[in-house]
């Protein structure tokens, strides 16, 4: 290092380019961000640093991720009958699996909306008094 560089600070990173294969290899195992990390050797906070800094990094998880999906989605597809030979699916634990995995693609959203008397809102208007604290009322100037 010349002395006109800084050196970066910190620990050296510990990241190596060829996790970025093995990364997906744990995705087409069905493993989440967290699992990968654990297999890794490394903490949510380095999985997320080494994303931010290495591109390839970035599009290694991504693909890790479309390929995680792609697991699970086979393992509902491959036992989604509630037993060998039956014509029944069990599509509550297919659904809440799918939807809590990827909620962007799978999740139920419920909107509730509360309403008055034959749907009519419950508040139909307001009126709002600003009174100085200092002012008399009515009542007081009487």
């Amino acid at each position: 290092m010349s002395d006109t560089e800084k050196h970066p600070g910190g620990r050296p990173t510990s990241y190596d380019p060829s996790f970025c294969e093995r990364v997906i290899e744990l995705g087409k195992c069905g493993k989440s961000f967290e699992q990968i990390g654990a297999e890794l050797g490394v903490t949510y906070r380095t999985m997320v640093n080494w994303r931010d800094t290495h591109e390839e990094f970035f599009h290694a998880l991504e693909e890790a991720k479309i390929q995680e999906m792609v697991w699970w989605e086979n393992q509902g597809q491959a036992y989604m009958l509630e037993h060998p030979g039956s014509p029944k699916l069990n599509a509550g634990l297919y659904s809440r699996s799918l939807a809590a995995r990827f909620p962007k693609k799978y999740s139920e959203r419920i909107r509730q909306e509360i309403t008055g008397e034959d749907g009519q809102p419950l508040v139909t208007g307001m009126t709002v008094t600003f009174v100085r604290p200092d002012a008399k009322t009515d009542d007081e100037n009487n």
